[in-house]
């Protein structure tokens, strides 16, 4: 048996509901909603992209002497959470403002791995930068915007799959985004 330990992971396919910080500030960047920061937003993240995320167990997996051995997977580059929300901001191309919210008891200040284990046993380390990941990220996302505004039929609601954002589409065929989750 091998564990992994997963840190922070961010990439197509995520959740557009899902409570992470990629997603939820996409989500209110391109809806024109405020981005919403928790607290000061001095404490880190560290997001490492899905890519590199898989490498990282497949070489867990096939790397052979490794029983009972644990291993941290994820990025040990830190940004504040104010840092990953205007990065969204700007790639997003909007002007919605970041409003602070009551920093919730159990938010940890820093999430950042270390990583040393993986590098030592498994020869492995992230190689997709944070810029290049979001932007990957943001393209898959607006795909999934698109389709699910194109799949509208008018005053109908599209769930393409669950966890994506719903298009409604208005009579005058107009669309309007809205995080399904809030859908109502």
């Amino acid at each position: 048996m091998r564990i992994a330990r997963l840190f922070n992971t961010y990439g197509p396919r995520s959740r557009l509901d899902g409570g992470r910080v990629v997603p939820a500030f996409y989500v209110q960047a391109i809806t024109g909603q405020p981005l919403t920061v928790f607290g000061s937003g001095q404490q880190t993240r560290s997001l490492c992209y899905i890519d590199d995320l898989v490498r990282g167990l497949i070489a867990l997996v096939e790397t052979p002497g490794l029983a009972g051995e644990v291993v941290n997977l994820g990025c040990p580059e830190e940004g504040t959470v104010l840092e990953i929300a205007a990065a969204i901001q700007r790639a997003a191309g909007s002007a919605c403002p970041i409003v602070h919210r009551p920093l919730p008891i159990d938010d940890p200040a820093c999430r950042c791995p270390d990583i040393t284990r993986a590098n030592t046993l498994l020869g492995w380390e992230p190689e997709i930068g944070f810029e290049d990941g979001l932007a990957r990220t943001l393209a898959y996302f607006h795909q999934e915007l698109e389709a699910l505004r194109i799949a509208a039929p008018p005053g109908q609601v599209s769930t393409r799959r669950e966890g994506s954002l719903a298009a409604v589409r208005s009579d005058n065929g107009s669309a309007s985004r809205r995080p399904a989750a809030i859908e109502e």
